[in-house]
């Protein structure tokens, strides 16, 4: 008898170490979860401030322990995974021709890819944080700031970006956006990452305060030490944020020279349909209907979605839109495909009050597996044994301007609102007002809502204001703090018109770009050497 207890004792304690020691990776894939919950469709943006803490003191004390693998893979998965859940809204693509179980299978791979190239992210982060182990508590914050604000960059200059920390404060905490006119959105990622560090490195200091209080006598000392990490993450949050709230509180010129009443049609018609005959009928009727209600309220233009028309630059002119364009003498910015030898491209088309095109911008920033093949000498294969899809869409030269009968605009196509590059060197070129079109149709609500959270931060950074017409929401106009004007439905067919006003400041941003994360690389490997001097 009292050896079965004695063996059941040792398979509780058994079962009780290997929860202990699973334990870390729960709760960095917990926290990595509770990150993504600051996106929508949930929206707890505050949780950003905290939900690094637990990962940032998990990787210190199992370095300290000699663990060289801190679950900072899960934290990555949990984050990434959560926030771009939306990607599975793909499934399925019947209406591409694309049989279900290939559908599903190329869902699961787009999720997964992009959630475990996360988690790969975060690995390299701690990997650097597992060295500064001996290192000051400031100069792990200094270095674990930069280090991510590094990383950040250099993911975003692929073709595969969406989920920084920054536009976890997108669309409710314009306040801390502001900052992104400083030196883009890795100012925000950076007042993120320092705010948990801080924090981090106080409740560590407070627990190793703690247990010198059991051996030592002295209490006043240690609290002091204590509450000192505590005070200046709490005095940098206050800080970051009244900075944030002199900028948003700037006022905005509207001198009536710059005013122009811009349009927006929402045609509502699903992706399953946009292709077929039906689909087309419906398009051409809801969009020429749309613009002749506009031009009748008086508007300047009026902006489409991509792909508005489905069809090629060649068939535009013969268009029932088009035809009502050269009616009406308003100017149009239709959404349809143009060509480039043998491929095509996506593209917004404007169209003078003569309804001639003027000019042309074709997306540059292409949606991976949706309309190119990344890494194609690789994957290529695998793809088209599941689709039947062939691959002819190129990407638009990265160095394009839009010019427009009011002046130069900023022009951006879907995807592209991800990347505040493409919106920061169109504004120093001279862009007065941000025109965005896309199509979130294959996707569920929580997707274009984060789409919206992403054109308001560019909004913000280049200090613009905003059309943004979509097919089936959400279409929205944005003023140069980011707030929203007007908002559409989801799923509904709707126009509406709104005075935005043109302008030409440039932010700091805008002049020079991201200097913030350089300016943290070098000051890092200054205060590493100065601390190696030191000691």
């Amino acid at each position: 008898m009292q050896k079965k207890q004695t063996k059941k004792q040792g398979e509780q304690g058994k079962q009780g170490e290997r929860f202990i020691s699973l334990l870390p990776w729960l709760i960095a894939l917990a926290s990595g979860i509770l990150m993504g919950l600051t996106v929508a469709p949930v929206g707890a943006w505050f949780l950003a401030w905290i939900a690094l803490v637990p990962l940032w003191v998990l990787v210190v004390t199992s370095a300290k322990r000699k663990n060289q693998y801190p679950p900072a893979f899960l934290w990555g998965i949990g984050f990434h995974g959560v926030a771009l859940f939306w990607i599975t809204g793909i499934h399925p693509m019947t209406w591409l021709g694309v049989p279900w179980l290939p559908s599903l299978a190329i869902t699961l791979f787009c999720w997964g890819f992009i959630s475990v190239l996360g988690g790969v992210f975060l690995t390299i982060w701690a990997a650097v944080m597992v060295r500064l182990v001996g290192q000051k508590p400031w100069l792990r914050v200094l270095i674990g700031t930069a280090v991510w604000c590094g990383l950040e960059s250099l993911w975003s200059a692929g073709p595969l970006w969406w989920s920084s920390l920054a536009y976890t404060q997108s669309p409710h905490n314009l306040v801390i956006v502001h900052l992104g006119q400083l030196s883009g959105p890795n100012t925000v990622t950076a007042a993120i990452v320092a705010v948990n560090g801080l924090i981090a490195e106080g409740w560590m200091n407070h627990r190793d305060a703690k247990g010198a209080e059991r051996i030592s006598s002295v209490f006043s000392a240690p609290l002091r030490f204590v509450n000192k990490y505590f005070v200046i993450a709490t005095g940098l949050l206050i800080t970051l944020h009244l900075i944030g709230f002199i900028l948003y509180s700037r006022p905005i010129a509207q001198p009536p020279e710059s005013a122009l009443k811009v349009g927006i049609v929402q045609g509502n018609i699903p992706n399953r349909l946009l292709r077929s005959s039906e689909g087309f009928r419906r398009a051409q009727e809801n969009y020429t209907n749309g613009y002749l209600t506009l031009a009748d309220q008086g508007v300047d233009a009026v902006l489409t979605p991509e792909g508005a028309l489905p069809i090629f630059q060649r068939n535009l002119m013969q268009t029932a839109l088009v035809a009502a364009v050269k009616e009406k003498g308003v100017v149009g910015w239709i959404g349809a495909f143009g060509e480039r030898g043998d491929s095509y491209t996506i593209s917004l088309f404007t169209f003078n009050s003569k309804g001639e095109i003027v000019s042309r911008y074709d997306k540059s920033k292409l949606v991976p597996l949706g309309e190119y093949i990344p890494f194609e000498g690789i994957l290529g294969g695998i793809v088209q044994r599941l689709s039947p899809l062939e691959a002819h869409q190129v990407p638009g030269s990265a160095n394009q301007i839009f010019d427009t009968p009011f002046g130069r605009a900023i022009a951006s196509i879907c995807y592209e609102s991800a990347f505040p590059e493409q919106f920061r060197r169109q504004a120093a070129a001279g862009g007065q007002f941000i025109l965005s079109s896309s199509n979130d149709a294959h996707y569920t609500a929580s997707m274009p809502f984060q789409h919206h959270a992403q054109d308001i931060m560019r909004a913000i950074e280049t200090d613009r204001w905003s059309a943004r017409a979509t097919n089936t929401g959400y279409s929205a106009f944005v003023d140069p703090h980011g707030r929203t004007l007007w908002m559409s439905g989801y799923n509904t067919y709707e126009t509406h018109a709104e005075t935005i006003y043109r302008r030409q400041t440039q932010t700091l941003y805008v002049r020079w770009g991201d200097c913030l994360t350089p300016l943290l690389l070098a000051l890092s490997i200054l205060g590493w050497f100065v601390q190696r001097l030191i000691n």
